[in-house]
């Protein structure tokens, strides 16, 4: 289980590439290595990896072809930087909400607007998610946790305060990055119990 507060951000340091597989390496924060070990679970963008290799600050982590297919993790490059979350421990304080680390689809950002202390991002989903899309509800986007602002459509925007640009990668996200959303497990819980119910009255 995750929190959906990102604890850092790691850079890609190398990936291996092969069918249908990938393998690659991120370096860590030095602040989140403490008891990190073999088999744990480390969400990359929101998406839950398991550790297979520890070299010293550089962590390996394998990804399958579904895992490439539905997330943003298969269109990194070395370089490039992402949200990390280790996963929560009995006693955690849970600052955000409760999230699995299953990304549910990707979707794309489709305007962002910057004011002086507050950046606005608006993101289009598939119609298969806006069922789950409420004002004031939660949703993780990259792994953070975040409360939805107007929705419109299969649109809807969430407002970031500074610290949460400066702490993920929302700060540098731009027209046409696409994102990882896992969808609040609450809300889908109750949207699909009420579907089955007017179903079977119908």
């Amino acid at each position: 289980m995750f929190t959906g507060i990102v604890q850092g951000i790691g850079h890609i340091a190398k990936i291996e590439k092969q069918k249908d597989f990938q393998s690659h390496a991120v370096v860590f924060p030095s602040d989140m290595l403490e008891g990190l070990a073999l088999g744990a679970s480390v969400a990359h963008n929101g998406c839950c990896l398991t550790v297979t290799r520890i070299d010293q600050d550089i962590i390996w982590f394998d990804l399958m072809q579904a895992t490439l297919a539905l997330t943003n993790l298969g269109e990194l490059v070395v370089g490039e930087k992402i949200n990390l979350e280790r996963a929560a421990k009995f006693g955690d304080e849970i600052g955000g909400h409760s999230m699995s680390g299953h990304i549910m689809t990707m979707a794309q950002v489709v305007d962002v607007i910057d004011t002086e202390n507050n950046r606005q991002v608006w993101i289009e989903v598939p119609a298969s998610v806006t069922k789950y899309v409420f004002d004031k509800g939660y949703i993780g986007i990259d792994g953070i946790s975040l409360t939805i602002g107007d929705v419109c459509d299969n649109r809807f925007c969430v407002n970031l305060i500074p610290e949460t640009l400066n702490r993920t990668n929302m700060g540098w996200r731009k027209v046409g990055d696409k994102v990882n959303i896992e969808v609040d497990p609450q809300t889908q819980a109750v949207v699909d119990t009420v579907e089955r119910v007017m179903a079977a009255r119908g």
